[in-house]
Formats: structure tokens, C-alpha cells, sequence
């Protein structure tokens, strides 16, 4: 009998076990001392629950309770016969639930309504949901694969995942999620488990294990433990082949049975039974564990008091399906002890053969009917009692909230892990000493580990989309590498097959070890998949793993590799003998700029999205034909979008990359800053005199005025003065002060092919002494904004710092600060297509604009002005600005080491000027500001149509960037409709919307 001579006879098997094997099961379970057995009911047994299933119990006839046993699989993007047949054995079979398998969300609800509509009793449905429905559902939440949860630091973030689970599916109409999965991976090779398991520790599996099925139960969905008795330690995939398990008494007990106890004394509702065969508890030939009634009913039920409901794996996997005739199968699993036969191939014949094994006596129909009854117990707990079916109307938003990629995000951000770090090289730091270059295998150029790559800084990334491309795209690639100190290789779009090296190409390999050997270049490896993959990358000095490609797995690294995010994930398995389970080295946090989703930081997504609406009007009534929005809480970015086009003839989109123009926001973002420095270093004393600094100025009319007053505007400077008509007569340019080729004497580029001489700064200087006073009010001069201010600082700083202002800020702020894109005389730099254009000059320089400063004085002496000329894109001006609202403090480095931001921002003798900082009118009804941010809001407005503010109280920060001059600057529609400030506005409002969510929450959960 243990031997059967055609696998087919092994259906002749007695559904008893043999002499032998029942005698090994009494000696195992006299073994089994310490596991503890559980008399826990998970189930209420209220009387309302017993009540309610002996109603509907006694409603049926056995024939119809038989099918009560059965789940079977339905798929909602199959055809109309597919829907068909399951509704047939709904209705004449009265099977008692659908387990849903590849299709959409709402297709799915909408069969599993009709379904529903169909049954005599309510279904019971279920899903393999183990990181989110988007494991059968298109369009739906990936949240994180088990081994990335077993390497997080906090295993609060499982319960909140299986939470929000839950409620996804609660609103989908299901009710059973199969998962955790408790297996034990121990083995690194096995196929089917792999990054699906915690982990190898059976401690650290059974306590987030533990904390899933808490955060399913506790909202009223029901978890199934899998696979009993474990299936870690396996080389062989149970879809299509069953798997020997070779384990001993003590290895069961001590190791994988440990996080099944755990989650039985839990209350776990569910088990699902592997498809195994381990010798341990049945010597009968090829014999699946999900058939053995030593295991299931004898160690499970009896010896370990599981009294929950238990499931069979699959039916239809090839391991056991193949061996057995047409239900045969479903009435030996019945007898070993399950009570959910799931993916029945045939349930009628099924049916027949559990009628003909109750007639042989080989189950007992008393038994059977307790069990139908634990089956209605489980509908009544999952309120079937009272079944409703799911809202259509509003599924959509209830399966995609954004709290939901909240926390996707910080999984990734507590599971990352440095992996080794043996040259310190991480987090990087120091950026205007490295020079990084990025190399992303088997992936798109534009996705959104690039995209964040990008904005830390501003060296290539070159992407090498096949994951198998061959050793000369490489080369090419390493011919391009010359003048780079670091290069940052990730791995893409890995797989999680061992025998194929996890999706790792040996073209990728091989690269990645010439890169190593090249002792000028540090190169850093990250393995964007399964952390078993590190064993063929573990001779990288520098390695890191994010365990999944996902999407927000992609945000997240290179967060961490700069340090906007610290490390501080632990391997969950072995690796190596030199990458072991629980290796992780911690990183520090720089306090770089983070980019995730509005709710991560109090702030509504939902009424965040007005901006589109707003940002539509502008291009609409022509106020700018395109623009740059950023928004970002805490130190981090939560929105970021770029609006229309760079020109109105559309033919060129605005990205993230397109530089504008700043205008006047040069003045703090330029300037300011060096001033700033310098009070700083205590190198200037803002109380004196400017002439104690430009000694010239002593025998002017400006002899009097101080640091202070210039920088309040109250100096009484004129708002400016003619500088770039004094270069023209009758409409021309005067050849003594242009060119049309650059030379020693004419350096300035003021519009391609016109060049300024160079004495063009001295001559502005000069007006700019010469120039008279605004008359005074009662003995002080008016608090008039000036141009002319920071013209008369810059000529301070340069010089008190002895060199050009623009050096001495690329060298002290922009190159330390990553700020690739922020440059005056960006055509230096960039191409003309990555510029908005600004004004079309039919005045001065007559032409179209673009990539040359608008401002015509600031053009005139070379681009670089006190008040003007800096060029940027959002995402640079708000690294810079955030530097300024930490005081100083960004990315692992101090630029001012006293609180001067502060000092410079604090408004001024009442008034809306701080020391260079502008803040809002509080005497009009629409000023620069929202009325809405608190009187501390402090930053600038810019004549091409930009701003940036900065709120010190909320931690907000908010930038603008565009061409309203574009390309006439007499355009007014940006200030005429207030886009500016209404965008601002808006910020202020998603603040409040999501504090009021927060406190109908906490007012709900009070009541």
C-alpha cells in the first residue's frame, strides 16, 4: 500500500492511516511537549451567533451543507461563461465562497455582488492579498513583500498595513485574506517562498506575523496562517512538484511550528495546510500533508488545539492534482481534517465522492455537520449574518486613499538597508567633491528612481533599460565615466529565481566588477529585489538593498543614499557568510529635502489638487504660458508639478528641469545669502556704515545710510535709476560701451552677439553713487523697495570677499548644496531649450530672450546683478531655501553657524520688510501673501513672475516659478487674477482640511 505501483492507485489509499504510520504519529505526538495546546474559540459563540447558525444550519439539506466545504477560484477578467459557471455552483451546488483571483477592482465587486445575489447563504470571500490587493488586482495598492517587512526596525508598520488591507477589502466585499505567510525561509534556494517569508529568524516571523493577522482581525477580516507545518526549508516549487521536507522533530518544534503556535495563541482565524511531503508524519508514499490526518487532525486540531478553520492549499497545484482522479482528492482532504477545500478542480464530482466516503463510513457525517457549523460561525464573525454588498459607488475612492501610499512609502523607509559601507561613503555629503554618475539597469531613464536621483544632483544618469544587454553597451557606458569619482549602479526589474541569478545579467555583473577594480572610482551597488540576489554583488564595497521595485521602494533609495532618509533596515536572511541575518548599518539623517505624498505631513492631497486648477487658469487668460509649483512641510517636498509650456505656441512642455529667470528673488537667493554669510563670520556689522565698507561712498549723499537701512529699503535709495539707457542714443547701442564680439575689453554678454565692456559694473557704480535721495517724511527716509540696494550690497560682499559674488556663492553654497540648475548666465551651461524664455525686446537688446537675464541693468554688467540674473528650477531654489528655513543647517553641513536666518527674517519696526526678506502686506486684501499664513511668512517676489515663501511656523515652503514676461512685460494677468497668492492660499487650506479630518477622527474614536 505504500508503494503503489501506478501513481493513480494511490486514490485506493484507506482514508485511515497504516499501521505504521499511525504508529509513528503516536510517537511524534508524545514528542510534541512543548507545544502548547490552545482551548481558545476565535469565534464569539454569542447566543445571537449560535442563533443565527442554527437557522441557517437547519435551512439546509445535507446535500446542501456539503457544499459549504467548498472555495472555489473566480477570476473578473475572464468572459461571461467563466461568470457563469461559478454562478451554476453557486446556485446548485451552494457552494459556501469564492477564493478572486487576476482582474480589476470593480470588475471584481461587481461579480462578486451578483454572486453574492445568487447564494443561498452568504459567501465567504477570499484573496491571496500578502502585500496588497495589486497581488491579483490591476490598478490596486502594492504595499511590501513579507522579506521587506522583515527587514524594517518597526513592526508597527505591519499592523498598519494589514489594517489597511482590511479595509480595502472590506469595501471590495471580501472577507478572508490568505496571509501571513509564516513560513520560515531557511532555505535560500527555495522557488516559492523566497521574499514572500518574513525571514529566517522564527522569533522575528512570529512577531510580525503577529502584528499582520492583528491589524486584518482587528478590522473584521479574517487571516489564514500558511503554510502549516512550514515551508521554508524547501528546494522545489509546490505549484509543479511536491516538495520533500526532509526536517526532524526538534527543527519543527523549535523552528517552524514556533510562528504557528505564536499566531494560534493570537486567535488567528485561519491555517492553510501545505502541500508537502514530509516522512516525519507519513511514511505512505508521496503523501501531501494537506492529506495527512496525522498532521492536520492529530498534531493541528488535537495536539495543538487549533480550533479555527483550516484550508487547503490549492487543490489544483500540480504537486497533488495530478495524482488523483476527478474529487478524489477533496473527500481525502476532507478525512485528513480540513474545512475549506480551496480551487476545487470538480466540485460535483467532488461532491460525489465525500457522499460515497460518508456512506463507507469513512467520514462521519456528524463531524462533517460541525463542521459546516464552524463554517457559519466564521460567516457570522465576518457579518455575513447582515451582508451587504459593496458600494460601487464610491469603491474607487475608498480603495485608493492617500494614506494608503503613506505607508507604502515608510515601509520602504524602515526596511532600506546599507548593506556595507566600507569606504563611509554613505550618505553622500559632500557634493561639490563628488562627482556622481548613475547607471540604472533595466529600467526606463524617466522613472522615478532617476527622477529622485535628479534632484540631489545634478550629474548624469544613464539607463541601461535590458537587464541582459550585452558587455558593448556597457563599454560604452564606462567610455563615459571619465572625470566621475563615484558611480552608482542599481539593478532593476530583478526577479526571484536563484537559478537565474535573480534577474542579474552576466553583462551587469561583469561591468559591476570592472567598475570595482578601478581604484579611482568608489562604486556603489544597489540591488533593487530580493536580498538573496547580494551574494553576486557582495564584492562591492559600498552595497544596498530595497528589496522590491516598486515604486515607492524607487523614492525612497536614493533618499537614503543621500541622507534625506537615514538607513535603518536589517537583512532578514543570510546572505553570505560575510552578509548575515540582522546586518544593517545605520546612516544618518542629513536633513536633505524628502519627497513624499501631502498626508505624510498633514497636508490634504485632495485639496492640494486645486493648484491644477489654478495653475489651467493662468495658461487660459495668457497670465504665463507655463509654470513650476513646489510645495514642501517638514523638510519635505509633497508637491511638485510643472504646468504647460515654456511659449504659448505650446511647442515646448515645462518639466521639473526647465530653469527660469528669478528676477528679484536673486536678491535672497544671491546676495542675501553672502550678506547673510558674512554677519555670520562677523566680517560685517549690519549697524555700520556702508561707508566704512566702500570708502567712496563717504563723500556722496549716501555717506550716512547703514547696513540696516539698505537692507530694510529704508536708505532712502531710489527705486532705480536709468543705467542701460545711458548706453543708447537715438535707439542705439553706443559703440563705446558694446560689441559684437566678446573680447578682454567688451567680456559681458548682454543678448548673444552683444557684448558690454567690461568697465560696464564700474559705470552702473558710478550712477548709482551720483544718484539722488527720495525726499524725507518727517525726518526719515520712506520705506521704499529698491533695486539699488542690493546693487550697493553686492559691491560690499565682493568687497569685504575679495572676489566675484558669483563665485564665492557656486563655491560656498550652490556646489555644496547639489544646486546643478542654479547659475547665473545659464547658456553657459545649458542649451537654450532647457530655459523658459522671458520678454521679447524690442528696446534694448532686440530680441527674443531666453537663457539672457532679464533685467536690463543686471544685463548690462554681465548677467550677474545684485538684484537680478540668477536663473533655477524650483526644485534647486527650494533646496537653497530650506537650507535658509533650517537656519543654516542642510545636509550633514552648516552654512550659517548662528540663527542670522532668523535674525534677517524677523519683520522690521512693524512693517512688511525684514533685513532683505520681504513679507506679506498685511494692508491689502491681496497681497504677496495668504492671508491665510501666519505674519512669520518671510521670502521674495520676482518681476518675471516667480516667489518663493517660507513659513517658520508650520514649516512650509512654497515656490513659483515662471515667464509671465513672456513676451510682453507689460503682461499683468499673474498679479491681475492673483495666481500667485491663491496657489498659496490653497497650501493653507489643505492644511486645514487634513487637521480637521484629524480631529473627526479623534472625536469618532472618543465617542
Amino acid at each position: 500500500m505504500n508503494q503503489p505501483t501506478n501513481p493513480k492507485g494511490l486514490m485506493r489509499i484507506p482514508f485511515l492511516l497504516s499501521t505504521a504510520a499511525l504508529l509513528l504519529t503516536a510517537g511524534l505526538l508524545l514528542s510534541f511537549s512543548e507545544v502548547k495546546k490552545l482551548p481558545a474559540d476565535p469565534f464569539t459563540n454569542s447566543p445571537a451567533e449560535v442563533a443565527w447558525v442554527d437557522s441557517v444550519f437547519n435551512s439546509l439539506t445535507p446535500e446542501q451543507r456539503l457544499g459549504q466545504f467548498f472555495m472555489v477560484a473566480a477570476y473578473s477578467n475572464k468572459d461571461r461563461s467563466h461568470f457563469e459557471r461559478i454562478e451554476r455552483l453557486v446556485r446548485n451546488q451552494n457552494i459556501g465562497g469564492v477564493m478572486f483571483m487576476q482582474g480589476g477592482p470593480k470588475r471584481q465587486a461587481i461579480m462578486g455582488n451578483r454572486l453574492q445575489a445568487a447564494a443561498r447563504v452568504p459567501l465567504l470571500v477570499a484573496m491571496d492579498a500578502e502585500w496588497g490587493l495589486d497581488m491579483r488586482l490591476d490598478s490596486s495598492a502594492h504595499f511590501a513583500k513579507q522579506m521587506t517587512l522583515g527587514a524594517m526596525d518597526d513592526p508597527k508598520y505591519v499592523y498598519q498595513m494589514g489594517q489597511d488591507i482590511a479595509r480595502k477589502m472590506r469595501n471590495l466585499g471580501v472577507h478572508i485574506d490568505f496571509a501571513p505567510v509564516l513560513d520560515v525561509n531557511s532555505n535560500p534556494g527555495n522557488p516559492v517562498i523566497g521574499n514572500r517569508s518574513f525571514g529566517e529568524d522564527q522569533d522575528r516571523v512570529a512577531t510580525l506575523g503577529s502584528h499582520y493577522l492583528k491589524g486584518l482581525q482587528d478590522n473584521k477580516v479574517m487571516a489564514v496562517a500558511k503554510h502549516f507545518p512550514g515551508h521554508g526549508d524547501t528546494d522545489t516549487d509546490s505549484h509543479v512538484a511536491l516538495p520533500v521536507i526532509n526536517t526532524d522533530l526538534a527543527r519543527l518544534t523549535k523552528v517552524d511550528l514556533v510562528p504557528f503556535q505564536k499566531s494560534f495563541e493570537d486567535g488567528i482565524m485561519g491555517v492553510m495546510v501545505a502541500h508537502l511531503y514530509m516522512p516525519l508524519f507519513d511514511t505512505t508514499h508521496a503523501q501531501s500533508t494537506t492529506l495527512s490526518r496525522a498532521l492536520v487532525t492529530d498534531l493541528l486540531k488535537d495536539k495543538m488545539g487549533f480550533k479555527g478553520l483550516v484550508f487547503t492549499d490549492a487543490l489544483n497545484m500540480k504537486s497533488v492534482s495530478k495524482l488523483y482522479k476527478d474529487g478524489e482528492l477533496d473527500a481525502m482532504a476532507l478525512a485528513a481534517g480540513n474545512d475549506i477545500l480551496l480551487f476545487s478542480e470538480d466540485v460535483p464530482s467532488a461532491l460525489l465522492r465525500i457522499r460515497e466516503a460518508v456512506t463507507a463510513g469513512k467520514l462521519r457525517q456528524e463531524d462533517l455537520d460541525l463542521r459546516v457549523k464552524k463554517i457559519l460561525r466564521a460567516k457570522y464573525w465576518a457579518g455575513l449574518n447582515n451582508y451587504r454588498p459593496a458600494n460601487l459607488r464610491t469603491l474607487r475612492d475608498s480603495l485608493n486613499l492617500p494614506q494608503s501610499k503613506v505607508l507604502a512609502q515608510e515601509i520602504f523607509e524602515h526596511a532600506v538597508t546599507v548593506a556595507k559601507n566600507d569606504d563611509q561613503l554613505l550618505p553622500f555629503q559632500r557634493l561639490d567633491t563628488l562627482r556622481i554618475a548613475a547607471i540604472t539597469i533595466g529600467t526606463q531613464p524617466e522613472g522615478p528612481y532617476a527622477t529622485i536621483f535628479n534632484k540631489y544632483q545634478p550629474g548624469p544618469v544613464y539607463a541601461v533599460t535590458d537587464r541582459y544587454a550585452p558587455d558593448s553597451t556597457f563599454a560604452r557606458i564606462s567610455s563615459r565615466l571619465n572625470g566621475y569619482n563615484v558611480v552608482v549602479v542599481s539593478l532593476h526589474q530583478m526577479n526571484n529565481t536563484p537559478s537565474h541569478n535573480y534577474g542579474i545579467g552576466d553583462g551587469a555583473l561583469k561591468f559591476i566588477k570592472q567598475l570595482q577594480a578601478n581604484k579611482r572610482v568608489k562604486t556603489v551597488v544597489v540591488a533593487m529585489g530580493n536580498a538573496y540576489s547580494l551574494k553576486f554583488l557582495e564584492g562591492a564595497r559600498t552595497l544596498v538593498c530595497g528589496y522590491e521595485d516598486h515604486y515607492a521602494a524607487q523614492i525612497v533609495v536614493p533618499q537614503v543614499l543621500f541622507g534625506a532618509l537615514p538607513a535603518r533596515g536589517k537583512l532578514p536572511v543570510t546572505v553570505s557568510p560575510t552578509l548575515k541575518v540582522a546586518t544593517g548599518i545605520a546612516t544618518p539623517d542629513l536633513h536633505r529635502l524628502r519627497y513624499a505624498v501631502p498626508e505624510s505631513q498633514g497636508l490634504s492631497s485632495r485639496v492640494l489638487a486645486q493648484i491644477d486648477n489654478i495653475a489651467l487658469e493662468s495658461q487660459t487668460y495668457a497670465a504665463a504660458p507655463g509654470c513650476q509649483v513646489l510645495v514642501a512641510k517638514n523638510g519635505t517636498v509633497v508637491f511638485d508639478q510643472s504646468y504647460g509650456y515654456c511659449t504659448y505656441d505650446q511647442s515646448q512642455p515645462v518639466t521639473s528641469s526647465t530653469l527660469y529667470d528669478l528676477a528679484s528673488v536673486t536678491k535672497v537667493a544671491g546676495t542675501l545669502q553672502a550678506v547673510m554669510y558674512l554677519k555670520d563670520q562677523g566680517k560685517l556689522n549690519i549697524e555700520e556704515k556702508v561707508a566704512a565698507y566702500l570708502p567712496e561712498l563717504a563723500r556722496t549723499n549716501k555717506r550716512d545710510m547703514t547696513i540696516r537701512d539698505v537692507l530694510l529699503h529704508q536708505a532712502g535709495l531710489k527705486p532705480g535709476i536709468p543705467t542701460w539707457e545711458r548706453t543708447m542714443r537715438d535707439g542705439q547701442l553706443k559703440p563705446a560701451f558694446y560689441a559684437s564680439i566678446r573680447s578682454d575689453d567688451f567680456p559681458n554678454e548682454v543678448a548673444p552677439g552683444e557684448y558690454s565692456t567690461k568697465a560696464a559694473d564700474d559705470s552702473v557704480w558710478a550712477w548709482t553713487m551720483r544718484s539722488g535721495l527720495l525726499p524725507k517724511v518727517k525726518g526719515k527716509y520712506p520705506t521704499e523697495y529698491s533695486d539699488l540696494s542690493f546693487i550697493v550690497m553686492k559691491r560690499v560682499c565682493e568687497k569685504i570677499l575679495k572676489q566675484p559674488i558669483e563665485d564665492f556663492l557656486e563655491a560656498n553654497f550652490y556646489r555644496p548644496l547639489g544646486l546643478g540648475s542654479m547659475t547665473y548666465n545659464p547658456l553657459q551651461r545649458f542649451p537654450k531649450s532647457c530655459i523658459a524664455p522671458t520678454e521679447n525686446d524690442t528696446y534694448y537688446r532686440r530680441e527674443q530672450l531666453q537663457g539672457t537675464v532679464h533685467d536690463q541693468t543686471a544685463a548690462l554688467v554681465g548677467g550677474v546683478g545684485g538684484h537680478a540674473g540668477l536663473f533655477a528650477t524650483a526644485n534647486d531654489l527650494a533646496v537653497l531655501m530650506q537650507m535658509n528655513l533650517q537656519n543654516g543647517s542642510y545636509g550633514g553641513a552648516r552654512y550659517f553657524q548662528n540663527p542670522v536666518v532668523s535674525e534677517f527674517a524677523r519683520p522690521q519696526n512693524g512693517g512688511r520688510r525684514g533685513l532683505g526678506w520681504d513679507h506679506g502686506d498685511p494692508t491689502k486684501h491681496e497681497g504677496p501673501t495668504s492671508n491665510l499664513s501666519p505674519a512669520s511668512t518671510f521670502g521674495h517676489t520676482g518681476f518675471t513672475g516667480t516667489c518663493v515663501w517660507m513659513d517658520p511656523d508650520n514649516q512650509i515652503l512654497y515656490v513659483f516659478l515662471s515667464n509671465r514676461v513672456y513676451p510682453d512685460a507689460g503682461n499683468n494677468k499673474l498679479r491681475q487674477y492673483n495666481i500667485r497668492t491663491r496657489i498659496h492660499e490653497v497650501i493653507y487650506k489643505s492644511l486645514a482640511a487634513e487637521n480637521a479630518k484629524k480631529l473627526a477622527s479623534a472625536s469618532a474614536a472618543q465617542k
